[in-house]
């Protein structure tokens, strides 16, 4: 499956796990407790095959966790009625800024590290030296 497939996939899967969350309204609702197991166990197994790949840790953390923040609550708002204020879209706009930053850096960084024929870090993407 395509690296940035996976990721959206599991992007996705942690709305769904927040958002069962919430409807799940302190256990008063138990059932919503399946979707959220789902949601994260895949989200996160979906997480660590997207690393495997070689994608740098902290774009596509970054990635995730903004994206996540950001549909949670639009969603949110839609389904939940939760407040989508002027102020929350402005954070939401700043969080997406500090992640594609945070992917800039992380591009040129690799880059240059690919240029001066450096290794890729001190844990190659299979887990060893």
């Amino acid at each position: 499956m395509n690296r940035l497939l996976m990721l959206g996939a599991a992007i996705a899967l942690e709305v769904v796990g927040t958002l069962s969350l919430r409807a799940m309204g302190g256990f008063a609702h138990p059932w919503w407790l399946v979707p959220v197991v789902i949601g994260y166990v895949g989200a996160f197994y979906l997480v660590a095959k997207v690393l495997a790949t070689g994608l740098p840790v902290g774009a596509v953390y970054g990635i995730w966790a903004a994206s996540g923040v950001a549909l949670t609550a639009i969603f949110g708002a839609i389904i939940f009625g939760d407040p989508l204020t002027w102020v929350i879209g402005l954070g939401i706009v700043l969080i997406i800024g500090g992640v594609l930053l945070v992917e800039l850096g992380s591009q040129r960084a690799e880059r240059a590290r690919h240029q001066a024929g450096e290794p890729q870090g001190v844990l190659s993407a299979s887990g060893g030296e």
